[in-house]
């Protein structure tokens, strides 16, 4: 199952535009065995909708998740790959293990999902391209990146044309914020306009990674002062511990 930013306890999955259309687009590279991204600036809540998304998709789905925090070569690529499928980590050659890895993807339905995609250089960009050509493969391709990753994706003419779903995450803006965060978590349940745009304000940003640091840290301080829902005060003591120089009332 998806975990929320920090193990926010209590927080509610929201059914978010974004959400909707990564559980659709995700699917819909899973049915065709085809290739997607999904994009944004961090903390939008791209890796949890791509989780949600997979989840929904059921037993018959192996999804095989994969993450390079710098930039990884072809070759490593292909061994994690193989290794996330086999349990057992080739030392092979590139050519040996594409071979290795297009004939254990040719077994069974399976989801490639390759987390922090900017990462990704031109050769490996060819070697997800060349996966997503086998006539043999039975699996599907989803690229999830955060800043800078369709710059990345959009110089690669040949990887471009092949993509059949993108989505875009984006922040979150003000009548969003206002939707979303009641349903968030039951701090908010019942309180004003004003306080929920004055968060995101000075806190929120229209990002949900944002917005469950400052849950967290709000529902530590109701806890310690009897409260069960937000107010202003515990917004701005919540400011302070977060850096955010508003200072407590």
């Amino acid at each position: 199952m998806p975990r929320h930013f920090l193990d926010l306890a209590d927080a509610a999955t929201v059914n978010t535009d974004s959400m909707a259309l990564t559980r659709r687009a995700v699917a819909d590279i899973a049915a065709n065995r085809a290739l997607g991204v999904v994009h944004g600036a961090a903390g939008l809540g791209k890796t949890f909708a791509v989780e949600s998304a997979v989840a929904a998709l059921g037993g018959g789905w192996e999804p095989l998740w994969l993450a390079f925090s710098s930039r990884p070569t072809m070759r490593l690529i292909a061994s994690e790959l193989f290794a996330a499928m086999t349990g057992s980590h080739e030392q092979r050659d590139r050519f040996k293990l594409t071979r290795l890895v297009k004939a254990e993807l040719a077994l069974r339905p399976r989801l490639i999902v390759i987390d922090e995609a900017q990462n990704l250089n031109r050769e490996c960009i060819e070697f997800v391209r060349h996966l997503g050509e086998d006539d043999q493969r039975q699996c599907g391709t989803v690229l999830v990146g955060g800043d800078g990753c369709w710059e990345v994706l959009a110089r690669e003419p040949m990887l471009r044309s092949r993509l059949f779903r993108r989505v875009v995450f984006s922040p979150l803006n003000a009548d969003q914020v206002l939707d979303v965060v009641r349903q968030y978590h039951r701090i908010y349940h019942g309180i004003e306009d004003d306080l929920i745009l004055f968060v995101d304000a000075y806190c929120g940003h229209g990002n949900f990674r944002n917005w469950a640091a400052f849950t967290l840290t709000a529902v530590g301080l109701c806890a310690e002062t009897g409260r069960v829902r937000l107010d202003e005060q515990i917004a701005r003591n919540a400011f302070t511990l977060l850096g955010g120089g508003v200072g407590a009332a």
